[in-house]
């Protein structure tokens, strides 16, 4: 086992704003970042979330072998180049457009596994 692929596994959810003009387009972005990144070193996969409470409101979902290869991938030279289809979309009306969740051993609480690192902070954790 890489030391990237140590620790929990973790979830990643950032959060778009569908353009009014033209909601598909967002998916259409959606599917090229996906394509981009099928073969991410310890990416599981990846989904896009529409909310129904909240009208264009849509998150990306990604699963994680654990935090250091979420990280590595971040901090990585394709992480923006991959993501910049989506960018445009951010949901910068929040205060933060993206977060990292570890998934919690069974019967325990779930933890926010927040990080301060800023290379990811453009919210493409996709």
């Amino acid at each position: 086992m890489r030391p990237a692929d140590s620790g929990p596994e973790v979830r990643v959810l950032v959060w778009y704003r569908e353009p009014e003009g033209d909601p598909a387009a967002l998916h259409r972005a959606f599917d090229q970042v996906e394509r981009a990144l099928r073969r991410t070193p310890g990416l599981i996969r990846s989904e896009l979330l529409r909310s129904v409470v909240r009208h264009g409101s849509v998150a990306v979902h990604s699963e994680w072998t654990s935090l250091g290869a979420f990280l590595a991938w971040e901090q990585g030279p394709d992480h923006r180049l991959h993501t910049a289809p989506l960018r445009p979309y951010q949901d910068t009306g929040r205060d933060q457009v993206y977060d990292v969740y570890a998934v919690a051993p069974e019967g325990e609480a779930a933890v926010t596994a927040r990080t301060d690192v800023t290379a990811g902070a453009d919210g493409s954790g996709t």
